[in-house]
């Protein structure tokens, strides 16, 4: 058989992660301290203290945040919000979504570089603690696999503890820590499904954080692809000043003319998380982590020259353009971003504290008694929105001659509980003369609060003149 071809090289960079035969390469960045690096270290471990003791918090008897997606039902700081909610959950998206955009039309990608948990963890627990206990960093520009050997065993194993661990706290935010409690104290056999989805989780972030780890960002986020037209020349960016820095070298040209402030170190390079040149302009690999500030500031402290070479800065002033901060969309966002929020404020402060829902019954939501009287089988559900718990009476007013029977009054309903009645409704079919009958239902609590739905009574078709 002939041998195979030799891989040939792209004939352009395709991918900072990827070397020119298509091979991974893998990034361990250098990391150099200084002021940011301080700044969002401190931010990182705030989060993670955040992240880790907000679903022990209690706010009105309810979970500070619970996405109780099965249940259809979602707490956010004491507020429950239900499925039928459309209106407020499509305002909240909506209001999150604006409140990107405004943040990145301002100050870039700064969610990538200082808060979102794929920086923050594997830049501030995964890579120092795999680094301490492998005993140093590698120099990216190796581009060899992991290190071998017992230390990397060890590694592994506390890597995969910890995956666990904020496994089982990022699913107490959809299940509840009570709930997590009893999976954890519990036989696996009598909870397979919970088992296997914690399994599951902590399998993707073992994956993420030691296999998969930048190229998350590089491939995976389509955050660094919107950010063309997320951004714009006024936007804040970390960037590299080409008028300061060009040309690069040390020393000066054989002309005698003096070079830049750049004296092609690389340092920028090798501490970059995600392994791009930063004085290439901006990239959509770059999530603004500041590390290239720091690393040229401290090259620049040992030359005796400003700080600043590469900064926080925007394209425009990068150009030697003067940066606009008034400009079409840091007015349009934030005005629309006021509106969307006051309409949220408004539908939250007039909710009330609690939900009627009239159902009919499935198998026979009618039928015709021997009197010639209807029945109709009704469903109510209550639902408690109330961080109190509460009893509800119920009533039907204006019934003209009908009767319903069943239960009018509820058990102690809990904070975000649902409750369901099963009434019949009597009417005589002379009520239906006219077709289909409207009736009026009122849930009133033990203080006065009542809610009030309406449904239409059935009858058979020829005792109206409209059919059902």
């Amino acid at each position: 058989m002939p041998a195979a071809d030799p891989p040939r090289a792209a004939p352009e960079p395709v991918l900072s992660t990827l070397n020119d035969d298509g091979t991974r390469r893998w990034i361990d960045p250098r990391i150099t301290f200084g002021r940011f690096r301080r700044r969002r270290r401190a931010v990182a471990y705030i989060l993670i203290a955040v992240f880790c003791g907000l679903p022990f918090i209690e706010i009105g008897g309810f979970p500070a945040i619970l996405l109780d997606i099965v249940g259809r039902r979602f707490v956010l700081l004491g507020s429950v919000f239900l499925a039928t909610d459309t209106r407020m959950l499509m305002l909240l998206a909506l209001s999150i979504v604006l409140g990107i955009f405004l943040v990145t039309a301002l100050f870039g990608r700064v969610w990538c570089g200082w808060a979102c948990p794929q920086t923050v963890y594997l830049e501030f627990v995964f890579r120092p603690l795999g680094r301490w206990i492998e005993g140093g960093a590698r120099n990216v520009e190796r581009g060899g696999a992991p290190v071998a050997g017992s230390r990397r065993v060890l590694k592994f194993v506390v890597f995969g503890i910890l995956c666990g661990f904020l496994a089982h706290v990022f699913l107490g935010y959809f299940v509840g820590v009570k709930e997590l409690a009893g999976w954890l104290t519990g036989s696996p056999t009598d909870h397979w499904g919970s088992f296997l989805l914690v399994l599951g989780v902590t399998a993707a972030m073992f994956f993420d954080f030691v296999i998969f780890r930048e190229q998350t960002c590089i491939v995976a986020c389509p955050y660094g692809r919107l950010q063309s037209v997320l951004l714009d020349r006024s936007s804040w960016v970390v960037g590299y000043d080409p008028g300061r820095g060009e040309p690069r070298g040390r020393g000066r040209r054989k002309d005698g003319s003096s070079l830049g402030d750049c004296v092609d170190c690389d340092r920028c390079v090798v501490t970059c998380p995600t392994g791009i040149d930063i004085r290439e302009g901006l990239q959509m690999e770059c999530i603004h982590c500041t590390q290239c500030i720091d690393a040229c500031d401290a090259v620049m402290d040992r030359l005796g020259k400003p700080h600043g070479l590469i900064r926080y800065s925007s394209q425009d002033e990068l150009a030697g353009a003067k940066r606009r901060f008034l400009r079409p969309r840091t007015v349009l966002y934030p005005l629309l971003l006021a509106v969307v929020l006051g309409m949220l404020v408004v539908a939250l402060i007039s909710r009330p504290a609690a939900d009627l829902i009239l159902l009919r019954e499935q198998a026979a939501p009618f039928e015709k008694l021997d009197d010639g009287r209807i029945l109709n089988h009704l469903r109510v559900k209550i639902v408690n929105r109330d961080t109190k718990p509460h009893r509800y009476r119920v009533s039907i007013p204006d019934l003209g001659g009908a009767e319903f029977r069943g239960p009018t009054e509820t058990e102690r309903v809990a904070p975000g509980e649902t409750v369901q009645l099963a009434l019949e409704v009597i009417a005589p079919g002379e009520a239906f003369a006219n077709g289909p009958r409207e009736i009026q239902v009122i849930a009133r609590d033990e203080v006065g609060e009542s809610v009030r739905a309406e449904i239409r009574l059935l009858a058979p078709p020829r005792l109206g003149r409209s059919k059902p």
